[in-house]
């Protein structure tokens, strides 16, 4: 039997009954709300953590800690999801959606156990972004010390 192949005028009507119409005239502005709503929570984290006498690298890297704390936290409770499609991309662009990436998969497999299901996953998505930084870093590094001797 052969399957019939849709001409591309008959695909292009397909497509076009299958998809529903584009909302970004309420996607957007959400997107811009959320998205700025978690940049205004990392300024106000960085000066709390300012006042709080820290320097601003310090102060710097404990908003990234902090607001990736609060994503997964948000992620395991099963808010971050609400959230993120409220926001859409507001949502997973800044670093708040690679915490929900790396959290998300590993719950889960919650049911096969902490270490095989929970812990073999935690990193089944974002693992390679972390590999390939990790990696990039040091031969960057590397490079960086032998030019710099």
């Amino acid at each position: 039997m052969e399957k019939h192949m849709p001409k591309p005028d008959e695909y292009a009507r397909m497509v076009k009954a299958a998809s529903g119409r584009s909302k970004g005239w309420k996607n957007i502005p959400l997107a811009f709300l959320v998205g700025g709503a978690v940049c205004a929570a990392g300024e106000g984290l960085r000066q709390l953590y300012l006042s709080a006498g820290l320097s601003p690298d310090w102060a710097g890297a404990m908003v990234s800690v902090s607001l990736i704390a609060a994503s997964a936290l948000l992620t395991g409770l099963g808010v971050y999801d609400d959230i993120a499609k409220a926001g859409g991309a507001g949502a997973l662009v800044p670093i708040t959606g690679f915490a929900n990436a790396v959290v998300s998969p590993a719950l889960e497999f919650r049911p096969e156990g902490m270490v095989l299901g929970t812990g073999s996953r935690l990193f089944a998505i974002a693992g390679p972004v972390i590999a390939y930084g990790l990696a990039a870093s040091w031969i960057y590094g590397f490079i960086f010390w032998l030019l710099n001797r």
